[in-house]
């Protein structure tokens, strides 16, 4: 029963807290596009998060354990400590690209970085809902299993398929086109970091390197 106080606090303090960040790094509540994606990314967290809340709690709470200090391994410490920098970065000079004016985003494109952004988040609470064993850290439970349906019969990783398209949303979203230079950086670190989870997967998973000869692609169907 803590997940649901701990989920409450963390729906109200998350969204606060992003929002401060977003408009003391503008300079100005003038800022459309930052209210619309907070809007967006809270109706899409929320509504799963509430359906997760009262169907799989355990699931939740998996998903909440994140970070750094909450990987196992030190490879994926330094991976994870990567891929938020190369997030801050994005949403960070996504807003200053706002302040000053350095791109000229046409409205339609801002309003398909939101579309983005919540297929994003959705897509994330999907893959929980589908696979309760979806951590936010790289470990094998032990009484998981190899989920090789749904969308994890188009791609061996949608959770971080989910990241890619967040990570292309927000600066579109925001109104930015400088934001999407750390997309490359991202995608490096999500490589490194899919290869080693799956180097950890064969390993200890059973049916995993099975799974991996009858779903070939990791992260994009047909790519990669």
């Amino acid at each position: 029963m803590k997940t649901i106080p701990k989920t409450l606090v963390s729906g109200l303090v998350e969204p606060v807290a992003l929002g401060l960040t977003l408009f003391l790094v503008a300079g100005t509540f003038n800022y459309w596009q930052g209210w619309v994606l907070l809007v967006v990314a809270a109706l899409s967290t929320s509504i799963p998060t509430g359906y997760l809340l009262l169907t799989n709690p355990v699931a939740l709470e998996r998903r909440r354990h994140a970070g750094p200090a909450a990987e196992p391994r030190m490879a994926q410490k330094a991976l994870i400590t990567g891929w938020y920098l190369s997030l801050a970065a994005t949403f960070l000079v996504s807003v200053l690209d706002h302040r000053f004016g350095w791109s000229s985003v046409p409205t339609a494109i801002c309003l398909l970085g939101d579309v983005l952004v919540a297929a994003a988040l959705v897509l994330a609470m999907l893959v929980v809902i589908q696979n309760s064993h979806a951590a936010s850290t790289v470990r094998v439970e032990a009484d998981q299993k190899v989920i090789s349906t749904g969308l994890y019969g188009l791609v061996r990783h949608p959770m971080y398929t989910g990241n890619v398209i967040m990570m292309v949303g927000i600066p579109l979203a925001l109104g930015s086109y400088w934001g999407l230079l750390f997309l490359i950086p991202g995608l490096i670190v999500l490589a490194v970091r899919i290869r080693d989870e799956e180097k950890l997967l064969q390993e200890e998973l059973d049916g995993y390197l099975e799974y991996t000869q009858k779903v070939r692609y990791r992260l994009v169907p047909c790519m990669w």
